[in-house]
C-alpha cells in the first residue's frame, strides 16, 4: 500500500525527530547521566515511534477508504488494518 505525500512527509518528520531523540539518549548513556533522565527520554522516543506508526496506519486507512469509494478493492482488509494497529500496543 502506498501512502500519499502528506502522510509520508509527516511520518518521516516524526521518525527523524525520534532518531534525534534516540541519539540524545545514546549520548546521555555515554555521559553517565541519571537513569531517570534516560528513561524519560526513552519514553519520549517510544511515543514518537508510536505516533509515526499511527500516522502510517491512518494514512493507509485513508487510502483504503478512497479505493473503496472509487469502487476499487482496498489493498488491506479491515482485519489487516486492525492487526497493524494492535501491533503498536
Amino acid at each position: 500500500m502506498s501512502l500519499n505525500d502528506e502522510t509520508t512527509a509527516a511520518a518521516l518528520n516524526r521518525l527523524k525527530r525520534a532518531r534525534g531523540q534516540l541519539n540524545g539518549v545514546i549520548d546521555m548513556i555515554e555521559q553517565g547521566r541519571d537513569c531517570r533522565d534516560i528513561v524519560t527520554q526513552l519514553a519520549a522516543v517510544s511515543r514518537a515511534l508510536d505516533r509515526a506508526g499511527v500516522k502510517v496506519i491512518s494514512g493507509g486507512m485513508r487510502e483504503c477508504i478512497r479505493a473503496a469509494e472509487n469502487g476499487e478493492q482496498p489493498e488491506l482488509s479491515e482485519d489487516e488494518l486492525e492487526k497493524m494497529f494492535l501491533s503498536l500496543s
